[in-house]
């Protein structure tokens, strides 16, 4: 039986367009902690971290996703940028570094990115969600 994935509302960024969009990179990560308790301070890093990421060139959205009621609470972002190259300068950001080298060996992460031709909130959290549900493999 699958958990309930809560996420917080759609933030965009500085890049988020205000048509159609084109085409983007998304973005998904999870962090499966090894206690409860470092997975709500994950978190806790990733909402602190989200305050800053608005101003991030080239980024175009972002969530947070947390799956409820778990022995192993997992825990991520799924964020779309506008090309591999901003996402990458997101990913090397001191303060993003600074919760990777935290959580190093808490519990485990895994990551995966892909274009999309959609750039709309609303279709790629659908898709990421099948994911996140065990419905849609990992890319």
């Amino acid at each position: 039986m699958s958990r309930p994935i809560w996420s917080t509302p759609w933030q965009p960024g500085p890049a988020a367009p205000s048509g159609d969009g084109g085409p983007v990179v998304v973005n998904i990560t999870e962090f499966t902690a090894h206690r409860s308790l470092d997975a709500a301070k994950v978190f806790v890093a990733g909402v602190m971290l989200r305050r800053s990421w608005p101003r991030t060139a080239g980024a175009v959205g972002m969530w947070l996703w947390m799956e409820a009621g778990s022995l192993r609470p997992r825990s991520g972002s799924v964020s779309i940028w506008w090309d591999r190259e901003r996402l990458q300068d997101f990913v090397a950001r001191p303060d993003h570094l600074r919760i990777v080298r935290a959580f190093r060996g808490k519990g485990e992460l895994r990551s995966a990115t892909w274009n999309s031709a959609e750039s709309r909130p609303d279709p790629v959290w659908e898709s990421v969600h099948r994911i996140l549900a065990g419905r849609d493999p990992w890319p």
